[in-house]
């Protein structure tokens, strides 16, 4: 049976390997005009590196502190002034972040609680 801890490592996995695709995929990066070919190139380089690093929760988390690290690099801006201002990926990573950090801590207290009933049985 699927329990909390797992679901939530699993959407924050699954968010991951999709998220580039779904907010990429259009005329702001992708197909922006504007963007020079180098730049094209490391944001499908960065979308194709999302995918199977979604696949694992440790990856998962491993690859949302890189996005977030992506502000302390000079002259970086994490939104195009043309199109917004601010740092979205800050909440969103944040978010996934908590749901992986929640659901390791569930399934830690489930396996627990499972192991200590086990040992009682035997006793």
């Amino acid at each position: 049976m699927l329990t909390l801890g797992p679901l939530l490592i699993a959407l924050s996995s699954i968010v991951t390997a999709s998220r580039g695709y779904l907010a990429d995929w259009n005329g702001t990066h992708v197909f922006n005009p504007q963007w020079p070919a180098h730049a094209k190139y490391h944001n499908g380089q960065t979308m194709t590196t999302g995918l199977p690093l979604g696949l694992t929760a440790w990856l998962t988390a491993l690859h949302l502190v890189a996005m977030l690290s992506g502000i302390v690099y000079p002259d970086s801006l994490p939104v195009d002034p043309e199109f917004d201002e601010g740092f979205p990926q800050l909440y969103i990573c944040g978010f996934l972040l908590a749901l992986i950090i929640t659901g390791l801590m569930l399934e830690a207290g489930r396996m627990n609680a499972s192991m200590k009933q086990a040992a009682a049985k035997t006793q």
